[in-house]
């Protein structure tokens, strides 16, 4: 019965976890462009580029991470070396800059 009860345990710390950092969902974004408080997406990708110039865009992801929404940036260099470049979506501040490996 302990067993069980660790696992259910697990299970629902493993499923709050999940939605505490979760997806944005698309049909909140022109909602949170409109107020504010999120930078356009342009900005967004301008940002993250910076930080690895001739790197290509390969996949994009609005969450709430760090207490805040997160733009989460997937690119690829010059070199084909692949970055993960985490962004404060409301000021473009670069939170995390990481080679994936």
């Amino acid at each position: 019965m302990k067993a069980l009860n660790v696992i259910f345990a697990a299970t629902a710390l493993t499923l709050t976890a999940g939605l505490a950092q979760a997806d944005v969902r698309p049909d909140h974004i022109p909602g949170l462009l409109k107020s504010g408080e999120i930078a356009s997406f342009e900005k967004l990708n301008q940002a993250a580029l910076a930080k690895h110039p001739g790197a290509t865009i390969h996949d994009t992801e609005l969450d709430h991470s760090y207490g805040k929404l997160v733009y989460e940036v997937e690119l690829r260099d010059a070199q084909g070396v692949k970055w993960d470049v985490d962004l404060d979506a409301k000021t473009t501040e670069v939170l995390q800059d990481k080679q994936d490996t």
